[in-house]
């Protein structure tokens, strides 16, 4: 399957918790942390959700 680069590149402070707990379910912690994850319908339900937060390479 084909895998998503996606990196935390704004921090979660602001953000509502619905958002925070969406960026925690991506698998990210810190800012500039990178993870791989599977291009699939729920993957990027979630990437857009919090998109203005994230960076995404394909």
């Amino acid at each position: 399957m084909a895998t998503i680069k996606v990196t935390l590149t704004k921090s979660t402070i602001g953000a509502s918790p619905k958002q925070k707990k969406v960026v925690e379910a991506l698998g990210l912690k810190k800012m500039h942390q990178t993870v791989e994850l599977e291009d699939n319908a729920a993957t990027r339900g979630n990437i857009n959700k919090v998109s203005h937060l994230l960076t995404v390479e394909e």
